[in-house]
């Protein structure tokens, strides 16, 4: 159990009330997954030793990544499925897998009891507020052709923020992912990643940070910060900053 998070002592004498259904405890994030087949490393959204703290998956049996880019409204009801099952569980929050579920935000933010963050896109206009007026927040994503306006404007991406955009597509490596192959080559994959960050800058030199839409960059997240040298969030960004609002670490010193 992590340091500070539960103390006998705070609650001793008090009565603890649970759900009737609620059967497991200690789930702060659900997450819920695309049905997708290929290595999922370290880092990735979908590999649970990403992160120091229990999350709970939810995979949308039958939701593929076509689903997704076309908007597909099924996926919302199974999003919606899921967010209940999780509220039943006792998560206090729902994020996404794919930064393309940014499709369905507000409507699923607005049917839940939860809060919810289905998209690290939802980080781009907090991003630009901290860079000057003359920068841009570069965006790399899965598909150029499928990151909508509609879709960036349901994680708040409006019009007045400017914004340089990136795609994977046509990447042989990265289409391993989109092709669900099963397998991945490692290496490769973050060359592949590492170059569109470059040529994103070089074309784009207002370029003040970057943002990664997709749930399978975050484990290279290092390599390209290394190359451009500027910040770069993604959804771990996202996650850890939402368990942080959820769990407020206690701390214990001196003064």
């Amino acid at each position: 159990m992590e340091k500070a998070r539960f103390r006998s002592a705070d609650i001793y004498g008090q009565r603890i009330h649970m759900s009737p259904r609620q059967a497991i405890a200690g789930h702060a994030i659900g997450i819920v997954v695309l049905d997708l087949w290929y290595p999922y490393f370290p880092g990735n959204v979908a590999n649970a030793t990403t992160y120091d703290f229990p999350v709970r998956y939810k995979v949308l049996r039958g939701a593929t990544g076509e689903m997704i880019f076309r908007a597909d409204p099924a996926l919302l009801d199974m999003v919606l499925e899921a967010g209940r099952e999780f509220e039943e569980d006792g998560v206090r929050a729902l994020v996404g897998a794919c930064g393309y579920f940014g499709n369905y935000q507000q409507q699923a933010a607005a049917a839940l009891d939860i809060p919810v963050f289905l998209s690290s896109l939802l980080q781009v206009p907090m991003v630009h507020r901290g860079l000057k007026p003359t920068q841009k927040v570069g965006i790399l994503v899965a598909s150029a052709k499928n990151a909508t306006p509609r879709m960036l404007e349901n994680c708040g991406v409006t019009p007045d923020v400017p914004i340089a955009i990136k795609g994977m597509d046509g990447q042989p490596e990265f289409q391993n992912i989109l092709d669900c192959t099963g397998h991945q080559e490692y290496g490769k994959l973050e060359q592949e990643l590492v170059a569109k960050a470059q040529e994103l800058v070089a074309e784009n030199p207002e370029v003040g940070a970057i943002v990664l839409e997709c749930s399978d960059m975050p484990p290279f997240a290092w390599a390209i910060q290394r190359a451009v040298q500027l910040p770069v969030f993604d959804f771990n960004t996202l996650i850890n900053w939402v368990y942080r609002g959820l769990l407020p670490q206690r701390y214990d010193g001196y003064f």
